[in-house]
């Protein structure tokens, strides 16, 4: 079916006028529209996108096609859209309709893609399993073959952008990733996910978590399709302070070629502990088929991995509340009443934002108020920094890491309950993104249960189209898709 094939074999085929982009748009929105794993948060109606799929039909027809002319992509809900309801699934932002586009959405509008509607995802993208949000949990279109019948979690906080390309109801889908919320969902959908370095995708317009570590990625069915949108997506944004002037690769060229030197890969014994022998199998899997490449395995250790979790949900809180200080009821957003601006400021809040939302501000303004300041958030930064000069000091050694996405498959809604169990989804992604390093994950096989397991690929700052190239290869090798 033309939903399963890459974006490159989709442009040849609307090219040679194989399929008409309507007929393309239809067959993906006939999906959507189901909505039967509540993957989106609104599905857009045809009509709104009349416009744009007649001028990429034109430019078809003139052979001016653009990079992502007429391809269907879905949206999380936290990257902002003119005109477009964006409500970062929270009540709170359940009315709010932007008047300016993100950055990084209009990127992929320059390039001729066609919105097919707003993905679900965990409240303010907090939450790792995506049952957070105010519009409920989104599905795992995947099913345990041992239990039918259970409901599973994608994954978060982007599981509906990662459902909607697991159902065909997307090309692929636009997400954001602060301590896993790309890769994770990824992993647990059987799909690659990409969180680019720090600093490469512009956040402007995207409704904020935790402003030192949200960066944009896409969620797509191969490496060639993520090479793609992250040509579109990445570029400088004077908008965003964040925002590296470096120079970008063309990630889509040399995709196949194989890197010009002998590869050294390291394999972290700290990550490998406590791990079920179905997640260490995928490791000695992906090493047993790169045995051909002229690619050697490192054992490596890092020193602060125990560290990392609780560092992270010290920033990320703090940021986060921060961030949320914004949302009143006074200037945007869901209004309550009160007798005062204090009453509406409290009933406001406290029926705007769910109960994780509600844990981490509370959280994040213990960590920063006066007399903890020092104790938590000041010595969760040092210890921040020294998580990344610990992978600096793995990458003088080797040029990428190759961890486990994931520490289990997809489990059952509602089955994680306590927050500690549910935060330790997190545990093998939180660390790259503390260091703003780029990671990937790529889906390695299936577990006893039949459900996705994933392996990581970590590269060194700005190095996307070495680690695109090498996850090229290993996607070949593990031929998951086959």
């Amino acid at each position: 079916m033309l939903k399963r094939q890459p974006i490159s074999s989709l442009v040849d085929s609307l090219k040679e006028k194989k399929i008409s982009v309507q007929e393309l748009f239809d067959q993906f929105h006939e999906v959507a529209k189901e909505n039967k794993n509540n993957s989106y948060n609104l599905v857009l109606d045809p009509e709104y996108q009349k416009s744009n799929i007649k001028a990429s039909q034109e430019r078809y027809s003139a052979g001016t096609n653009l990079p992502l002319d007429g391809i269907p992509l879905g949206i999380k809900d936290l990257f902002c859209t003119k005109g477009i309801t964006t409500t970062a699934s929270s009540k709170i932002l359940s009315n709010f309709i932007p008047q300016y586009e993100s950055f990084v959405t209009q990127q992929l509008l320059n390039d001729g893609a066609i919105f097919i509607g707003k993905n679900n995802c965990d409240e303010f993208a907090m939450g790792s399993s995506n049952e957070t949000s105010h519009f409920g949990p989104v599905v795992n279109p995947w099913q345990n073959k041992n239990s039918p019948s259970e409901k599973l979690v994608p994954g978060g906080s982007s599981g509906g952008s990662a459902a909607a390309v697991a159902e065909g109801s997307c090309v692929a889908s636009m997400g954001t990733d602060t301590g896993g919320s790309i890769r994770q969902p990824a992993s647990l959908c059987g799909l690659v996910g990409l969180k680019p370095t720090f600093g490469s995708c512009s956040r402007w317009g995207i409704v904020a978590f935790a402003s030192s570590l949200d960066q944009a990625g896409p969620i797509t069915n191969c490496v060639e399709d993520a090479a793609y949108i992250l040509n579109s997506i990445s570029k400088h944004d004077f908008n965003d302070s964040t925002s590296s002037n470096y120079q970008r690769d063309d990630y889509i060229k040399d995709i196949d070629k194989k890197l010009d030197h002998k590869i050294k890969i390291g394999i972290p014994s700290d990550y490998l502990k406590n791990v079920t022998p179905e997640i260490t199998a995928q490791i000695e899997n992906t090493k047993k088929l790169l045995a051909g490449h002229d690619i050697e395995f490192i054992d490596v250790a890092f020193e602060t991995t125990d560290y990392a979790l609780s560092t992270y949900y010290i920033i990320a809180p703090a940021e986060a509340s921060s961030n949320l200080a914004r949302y009143d009821g006074i200037r945007y957003g869901v209004r309550e009443g009160g007798s005062n601006l204090d009453d509406i400021y409290l009933n406001s809040r406290t029926s705007g934002f769910g109960d994780e939302v509600t844990r981490r501000i509370l959280i994040g303004t213990y960590v920063l108020s006066a007399g903890y300041y020092d104790a938590y958030y000041r010595q969760a930064q040092k210890v921040r920094r020294l998580i990344k000069d610990d992978f600096q000091r793995i990458f003088q050694e080797v040029d990428f890491i190759l961890t486990p996405t994931t520490p289990n498959e997809a489990f059952k809604i509602g089955e994680k309950l306590d927050p500690i169990a549910m935060y330790m989804n997190d545990v093998f992604t939180v660390p790259t993104s503390l260091a703003g390093l780029p990671g990937i994950s790529l889906p390695s096989g299936l577990s006893s249960n039949g459900l996705p397991l994933g392996v990581q690929i970590i590269g060194n700052y700005f190095e996307e189209k070495k680690l695109l190239q090498l996850s090229n290869l290993i996607e070949k090798e593990l031929s998951f898709n086959e």
